[in-house]
């Protein structure tokens, strides 16, 4: 072997190596099991984890062999996210003909998810990508067989996209993969430009387009928004909720990790005061996320780290644009906007492929600066993925599930051991916090369930931990306690009708025996319109009735 071919085999190994890292990287959105809770994430941060240790060590590999792979990084970026949401589509589609089973039972759609959101939000991150690599490889001649392939295999993924993506029914997906579409076609036909030309020969007919298009989106964005009423008005109350506890420290932020704490104590205090309307009674719920990536970092981290990340984002997308990475700019556009009405950053699989974006827009043609950067991109995901497999809560979540079974035919018993053992590493986990003291609270070891709940209370804004609390304080004789927090739960969320019932019931004890407060509570456990009637609801309303009559034969 001369000279030359061993120089083209080293940059032939050094490309597929930095591809196959890559590939690795962005599979983690594939990384899919049944053996943990449904919405737990903890697979995915070991696979990101491993993969992420494999990455650095190609990457490595890759630099030593050629400074081709690197100069080919963007690219590997691009055609991983094709194939990564080529898989997606290729299983949500599967999901829709009954070929493969949904992870929710509400939704027929979710591919490796929980739910149509993210999903849907990863597809129009990649439509925008796939996009360009279908314009980019278009009108390739016969003899450029490479761009031919890439064509097809790009228009094939564009179209299972297409075919996806409305059945996922998220309106911020839509929106998010129209503007990165935009963008890509803009940049691509160089629209900007055009549009001056056309604006100083025919200032009149560009304005009454632009006029047109202007109506054109208000009646679209209208129409979108009537799609689902309900949730754009949930969405807009929690912005509205999530900027109040910016303001209160608008500068350090309430700390990383505190979203759920602070806008639990806000959203409770903004009902306490009684001024609100019945829509936001109605729509106002508990999240875990603001719905609103800006907003969250705002709340956690305070207004100067929000405009710093900005910043960092924008200096990305201007690289990116001047070295005409317009594919994958167009990949954070779609992100960016998605990020606008969802939480994509709570999921390892879009932080992988938004760290990748923006080292995508990166990258110089000289050999010692290629290597330089990639060689400390490579150490950094080395030193984190090591960090991921050493913290990894996958096996913790994998017993969680098996004490979950026993929680559920209520062997109370056997499960409070299993949470007994995996507290000190689930800790931080809200539902696990809220089984296992709801599971001490049937034990009725009612101290400790009240440990465990407001520890609960501090990384969940759920409603059901108060009404819990307030009635291990009621089984334990603090009358004055229960009532405390069963009023918080009615200020939390006002429109739920449980707290009320829990209420009449404490103030119809004998040892704290409140018939003004008792006849207020059952008045609105009685009239108040629920969100959705059931039999449950029913079962209060009569279980009311009785305390009522009960009350009035006890006077007479």
């Amino acid at each position: 072997m001369n000279k030359i071919q061993l120089f083209h085999w080293k940059r032939a190994l050094s490309i597929t190596l930095m591809s196959a890292g890559i590939v690795g990287l962005l599979s983690t959105v594939c990384a899919y099991t049944s053996a943990i809770p449904a919405g737990e994430a903890s697979y995915q941060w070991l696979w990101c984890g491993w993969a992420s240790v494999a990455f650095a060590v190609c990457a490595c590999l890759s630099v030593w062999l050629s400074v081709q792979g690197v100069r080919c990084f963007h690219r590997s970026v691009a055609w991983g996210l094709v194939l990564t949401g080529g898989v997606e589509a290729v299983w949500g589609l599967r999901q829709i003909y009954g070929f493969a089973a949904s992870n929710h039972s509400l939704y027929a759609v979710t591919g490796s998810f929980y739910n149509p959101g993210p999903y849907s939000g990863y597809l129009a991150l990649v439509f925008p990508v796939c996009l360009y690599e279908w314009l980019r490889t278009g009108g390739a001649s016969r003899h450029a067989w490479r761009k031919r392939v890439g064509h097809y295999i790009s228009g094939m993924v564009l179209c299972l996209l297409l075919c996806v993506l409305p059945a996922g029914m998220s309106r911020s997906a839509w929106l998010a993969a129209m503007f990165g579409s935009v963008f890509v076609c803009g940049m691509h036909y160089s629209w900007g430009v055009r549009l001056q030309k056309v604006w100083r020969e025919h200032r009149a007919k560009v304005a009454a387009v632009g006029l047109l298009l202007a109506v054109l989106l208000i009646a679209g964005s209208s129409g979108i928004y009537r799609l689902k009423a309900d949730s754009a008005k949930g969405r807009l109350f929690m912005w509205k909720v999530s900027c109040l506890v910016v303001a209160e420290k608008p500068l350090c932020g309430h700390g990383v990790g505190s979203f759920v704490d602070a806008y639990g104590q806000s959203q409770e205090a903004y009902f306490a005061k009684g001024d609100y309307s019945e829509d936001e009674e109605r729509v106002a719920g508990s999240p875990e996320y603001a719905f609103n990536e800006y907003l969250q970092l705002a709340v956690e981290c305070g207004i100067p780290m929000l405009l710093l990340v900005l910043g960092m984002v924008f200096f990305c997308l201007h690289q990116g644009i001047r070295r005409q990475r317009i594919g994958i700019c167009g990949g954070i556009v779609s992100l960016l906007v998605f990020s606008f009405s969802s939480y994509p950053m709570s999921y390892p699989c879009f932080l992988v492929a938004f760290l990748c974006l923006l080292a995508a827009c990166f990258g110089e043609t000289s050999f010692w600066s290629s290597s330089r950067w990639m060689l400390a991109f490579a150490f950094v995901a080395g030193i984190s993925g090591g960090w991921l497999i050493h913290n990894s809560t996958y096996e913790p979540c994998r017993k969680w599930a098996q004490c979950r079974m026993l929680y559920g035919v209520e062997a109370y018993g056997s499960a409070k051991e299993g949470y007994e053992e995996l507290y000190p590493l689930l800790k931080r986990r809200p539902r696990f916090l809220f089984e296992y003291g709801r599971c001490l609270h049937k034990l009725k070891e009612y101290d400790t369930s009240n440990r465990i709940l407001l520890e609960a209370e501090r990384v969940s804004c759920d409603p059901m931990i108060l009404n819990i609390i307030g009635k291990n304080y009621q089984a334990s004789g603090a009358y004055e306690k229960a009532e405390e927090y069963l009023i918080r739960s009615t200020h939390r969320l006002p429109g739920r009708i449980y707290p009320y019932y829990l209420l009449a019931k404490l103030y119809a004890e004998s040892k704290y025996l409140q018939p003004e407060k008792l006849k207020c509570a059952a008045e609105v456990v009685l009239t108040k319109e629920p969100k959705v009637m059931s039999k449950a609801i029913e079962d209060m309303r009569k279980k009311v009735r009785a305390l009522l009559e009960e009350r009035e034969r006890a006077v007479k």
